[in-house]
Order: C-alpha cells, then structure tokens, then sequence
C-alpha cells in the first residue's frame, strides 16, 4: 500500500464524493444496482492490478537474464 493511500482525498475526488453521498434517499432497487456496478468496478480494479503485477514481474524476470 503506497503512503499516499492515508492522505486525506480532495473534495472534488470522485471516490470522496461516492464516499460521502447520501445513501438514505435510495430505493432498495438503486442500492442493490449501486452494489452491481461497485462490484463490477472492483473486478475491473482488481484486473488492472493483477495485470500491473504481472508487467512488473515480466520485467523483472527479463532484466535478471
């Protein structure tokens, strides 16, 4: 986990923003889409960082022939 992880986000942030929203308003249906598409985002996220790994690894691999 890189130390920027702690720092406070900017207001503007999108993560901030969906963070802090007001889930009282929404209808179990909106939630349980919310939960659809947060899920769908963190497979998408966890891709991205399984696809980074394995770059590095490639990398590194290729530079300790």
């Amino acid at each position: 986990m890189d130390m920027e992880d702690d720092r406070p986000r900017k207001a503007d942030d999108p993560l901030a923003q969906l963070l802090r929203q007001d889930l009282g308003p929404l209808s179990v249906t909106d939630l349980e889409a919310r939960i659809t598409a947060l899920e769908g985002e963190i497979t998408r996220v966890r891709s991205k960082i399984e696809s980074a790994v394995n770059h590095k690894a490639s990398a590194e691999a290729l530079f300790k022939r």
